[in-house]
């Protein structure tokens, strides 16, 4: 099981939608959107991260909470190029989850394509159901 526990995300999105900063841009980058889902026996898990070099992506699990760091680093300028338009954030992106016991945090799989960073955490065996037999033994009689 999944679980995500962030009270303050929602308020300071909602926060930084009505103040924002005086220079017109955020005064910090938003969280980095996800979607998570189960397909079979596994946890998917897809961040957009749009510009990102795939070498400024940290993934960490410590004690079932996986950590997904990322920076987008500004774009290399040289002294003839004015920015007109900046709306892109920049700056180090975080985003914690929480994964039950019920997940195999030692075989997480993590694919960067097309901006998407893809993690697939499947279901820990000892979580999976399974059928127990049921042994038929022979009835025993006690002797007085």
């Amino acid at each position: 099981m999944l679980m995500r526990t962030d009270p303050f995300r929602d308020f300071d999105r909602l926060a930084q939608q009505f103040f924002g900063s005086a220079s017109g841009t955020w005064s910090k980058p938003a969280a980095m959107p996800m979607d998570a889902y189960r397909v079979g026996d596994e946890f998917v898990v897809s961040f957009d991260l749009p510009g990102v070099d795939p070498n400024a992506i940290e993934l960490d699990v410590e004690r079932n909470v996986l950590t997904v760091k990322a920076e987008r680093r500004p774009l290399p300028a040289g002294d003839d190029v004015q920015m007109q338009i900046a709306e892109r954030p920049l700056g180090v992106f975080s985003r914690q989850l929480f994964l039950g016991d019920t997940l195999d945090t030692d075989h997480i799989r993590a694919d960067y394509d097309a901006g998407v960073l893809t993690l697939r955490i499947p279901v820990a065996e000892k979580a999976k159901p399974r059928r127990i037999e049921v042994n038929r033994g022979e009835r025993k009689e006690i002797q007085a």
